[in-house]
């Protein structure tokens, strides 16, 4: 920003930090931390987070992953594609983390914060973000990320920002719109408020609208009676005005409470109550993501029970009562029992070409690429149909070798192209057809290479960004916070004679002004007189994770262990407690000073390296 932009200045510094979080010390925190100059904009849920970055021109904004309904990574993807100006900081742990490597990687969230958090790091990430955001502006329009007319700030980007609303409440309100199973209808407050939006002309057809529709919510008349329901006087709001939030908030609260009670239906079993809630929802909103999914996993749920009464029937040799339950799936249509042995015979004699039907079908869907879906139309559906009939007729035996080759050829593309989540879905399908137990273990040894080499790249960009926030910190003479950002470049595994440099110059910064510490030896320099293996984690084990951690201690005069701190570990939150409770029972010969035995600091670094 130029020198002279005084109202520049003044208005970012105005900008208001923005926290989604439920956790009352996360947010006590940041309020002990954060600028005064920066007003905090606390929000306990995602549709509460939405209002306060249409209401407010948001320079930073912190998102607790443990607040978050929706997926983490869509949202955040959303976000920096809908509001580029803001800078993104989340809170969560290692799976988290992993999930957000590559937008971490390319800087789209700025900072990933492991919890529990310090007040130290929360304060020194929290003012990296601020840098940032005054760095986005200081750079020329071309660079920047969303570049604008100037003038234009609070008139285009809010009013386009209000615009999308519909679009960026989707992944944040479904999840606060939706009450829990045994809340009553009137728990949750009305879509509408008492006055419109500010700068709306008054129209009393839309207020009465507005009123109805929020009467009708509170009573739970979401889609019924034609007319007078929630959605139709939403909707009939909305033809009114494309442009009022009330409306589109209502529309909104009408699907997740839809949604809710299907989800509910569907754990209890009840799938065509849960259908019929889906297809409520669908024919308010057939884009609405959450409606494809749930309806997704509806129809994996009867494709599993259409699957299961069969082979209960096949293997109790009723082969007929098997036809008739996969007919009914495939056709949609209920044959008559057959009961007698007559009819049984036939259905026996239509055994073969039943299992050349599902064959065919499975090769029909093999063409469309309709691997695994959509439920009971995919290949895999067919010929698991044809599976249940006749498990060693050679036809199937090639079919399911066929569709297992096709499953894992997917599952090695999505490899190639780098695509962890796919690559991950296919394996499991393969895994789940009857794969070889060879390719299984080869398919999910080269997926966790690709979330380990994910991870790292993570880690490499987030232990370069902690060097240039100490080499910023040293340029402001701030040795102390140089210090805590070379800790975390060291914890990610950036280059250590970086570090050692830059240690090098936050030693001599401090030299003039504090007094001198005794130094920290390395262990190898003490003799050790006895020693107790650390104990392997075996979650960590079993997962095949390595890591480190790096330990300060003091040796006393008896050659006892005491003080033991933890400077570093990698990955967080694993391996140190395995090598605290170790160090804790070493002994060492005592050191001696001119005759006498003194303690000793000393420092030491744990290896832990799955056999």
């Amino acid at each position: 920003m130029p020198a002279g932009d005084a109202s520049g200045r003044s208005a970012r510094a105005a900008l208001p930090l923005l926290i989604l979080t439920q956790d009352a010390q996360l947010l006590e925190t940041l309020r002990k931390v954060s600028d005064p100059a920066h007003e905090i904009c606390p929000a306990g849920s995602e549709i509460d987070f939405s209002g306060h970055l249409l209401k407010h021109h948001a320079g930073v904004a912190v998102l607790d992953s443990a607040a978050i309904a929706s997926p983490l990574a869509q949202l955040t993807q959303r976000l920096v594609a809908q509001f580029p100006e803001l800078v993104l900081i989340v809170s969560g742990g290692i799976e988290e983390q992993t999930l957000l490597s590559t937008q971490i990687a390319d800087g789209s969230v700025h900072r990933f914060l492991h919890k529990p958090v310090s007040e130290q790091r929360v304060r020194l990430f929290v003012e990296a973000a601020w840098r940032r955001h005054a760095e986005m502006h200081a750079l020329p329009a071309p660079l920047q990320r969303s570049p604008m007319p100037p003038g234009s700030r609070r008139g285009g980007l809010w009013w386009g920002a209000a615009l999308a609303l519909a679009a960026l409440a989707v992944p944040f309100v479904w999840i606060a719109l939706n009450p829990p199973p045994h809340s009553s209808p009137h728990g949750a407050g009305p879509a509408s408020v008492a006055n419109p939006p500010s700068g709306a002309r008054q129209d009393a057809e839309l207020e009465a609208l507005l009123r109805r529709a929020d009467e009708a919510l509170s009573a739970g008349s979401l889609t019924t009676p034609t007319g007078a329901s929630a959605a139709d006087l939403y909707r009939e709001a909305l033809r009114r005005n494309a442009r009022d939030p009330r409306a589109l908030n209502g529309i909104e609260q009408v699907i997740g409470r839809l949604l809710g009670s299907a989800e509910v239906q569907l754990q209890q079993g009840q799938l065509d109550a849960a259908q019929a809630l889906a297809s409520q929802a669908r024919a308010i909103d057939p884009q609405h993501p959450r409606v494809a999914f749930l309806l997704g996993q509806i129809g994996a749920a009867r494709e599993q029970a259409v699957l299961e009464r069969a082979q209960r029937a096949a293997a109790h040799g009723n082969v007929a009562g098997a036809l008739a339950v996969l007919d009914d799936a495939a056709h949609g249509e209920r044959r008559p029992e057959l009961v007698d042995e007559a009819r049984d015979a036939l259905a026996q004699q239509q055994l073969d070409s039943r299992v050349a039907d599902y064959l065919g079908r499975a090769r029909d869907a093999l063409s469309r690429a309709q691997l695994i879906a959509p439920a009971e139309d995919n290949a895999r559906f067919y010929i698991e149909s044809a599976r249940t009939l006749a498990p060693e007729d050679a036809r199937v035996v090639e079919a399911v070798r066929d569709l297992i080759a096709r499953l894992e050829s997917e599952a090695r593309q999505a490899l190639a192209a780098r695509n962890l989540d796919a690559a991950d879905s296919w394996t499991t399908a393969v895994a789940e057809v009857g794969a070889d137990a060879a390719q299984v273990t080869d398919l999910r040894q080269q997926v966790e290479e690709l979330r380990a080499a994910t991870s790292a790249e993570a880690r490499s960009a987030s232990g370069q960004r902690a060097l240039e926030e100490a080499r910023h910190a040293l340029a402001r003479h701030d040795p102390e916070a140089a210090g805590h950002w070379l800790a975390e470049a060291r914890g990610a595994g950036a280059d250590a004679a970086t570090i050692s440099a830059l240690e090098t110059q936050a030693q001599a910064a401090t030299s003039s002004s504090r007094e001198p510490v005794e130094t920290y030896v390395n262990e190898n320099m003490l003799v050790r007189t006895r020693y107790v293996a650390p104990q392997y984690p075996q979650d960590a084990q079993r997962r095949g994770i390595d890591g480190w951690v790096e330990l300060h201690f003091v040796v006393n005069e008896d050659g006892t262990v005491s003080a033991l701190a933890v400077v570093a570990a990698q990955p967080a939150g694993l391996f140190e407690q395995a090598a605290l409770a170790a160090v804790t029972q070493w002994r060492y010969q005592p050191v001696l000073q001119d005759g006498r035995a003194v303690s000793r600091r000393a420092q030491l670094r744990i290896r832990f390296k799955v056999r």
